[in-house]
């Protein structure tokens, strides 16, 4: 019996340090050394050095003078410890009635504005930094009525902050909500 326990208890130990302590060190070290921005976490920080958000991680701007990020089902919005979609179907009347109530305070804002859906509807994980390149464009007459700036000003800079599909082909165009309102107040300052 000894002789079959020996090596069971050899090989996990030998398979633990190798898979649980030596193959995660070399994958973080590898990913700091090529990608130390994403690796730890793509954190956006202002000039003093304090972080003031993800590039991966929706956040809820409210104030008019600021693009809006999608609705959010994670918690109370934006919470990532309750990361989730909503699971309602097509068919359930909950999920129309939000997106009812969505589109007629789109529609009270912004006329009779094609809407669209990224504006009324929320993704998987309820934490998208992004939205479509049409909302972002939606909300530009706001966003330059709060700044009193021209509205080609702030779609120029909606613009430059539109990225997009990865390679060329795979997903959509996308606007950074975070990093395009940082970069309206660095062009925009309050004041």
């Amino acid at each position: 019996m000894l002789s079959q326990l020996r090596p069971a208890v050899v090989m996990v130990a030998l398979f633990t340090l190798l898979l649980g302590v030596a193959y995660p060190l070399g994958i973080t070290g590898l990913a700091q050394g090529l990608f130390p921005a994403q690796a730890n976490g793509s954190l956006i920080r202002d000039a003093d050095g304090n972080i003031r958000g993800s590039a991966l991680i929706g956040q809820g701007f409210t104030e008019a003078r600021y693009l809006h990020p999608r609705p959010s089902a994670a918690g109370d919005g934006y919470d990532a410890s309750a990361s989730s979609g909503s699971n309602l179907g097509p068919l359930n009347t909950d999920l129309a009635d939000r997106i009812r109530t969505a589109v007629a305070e789109q529609r009270g804002e912004t006329g009779d504005k094609p809407i669209p859906a990224d504006a009324v509807t929320t993704s998987a994980s309820g934490l998208d930094p992004d939205v479509s390149p049409a909302y972002a464009r939606l909300q530009a007459d706001r966003v330059a009525r709060a700044r009193g700036v021209p509205v080609p000003e702030v779609q120029a800079v909606i613009d430059a902050n539109t990225h997009g599909a990865l390679l060329g082909f795979i997903g959509q165009p996308t606007v950074n909500v975070l990093l395009t309102n940082r970069a309206l107040d660095q062009r925009f300052p309050a004041g």
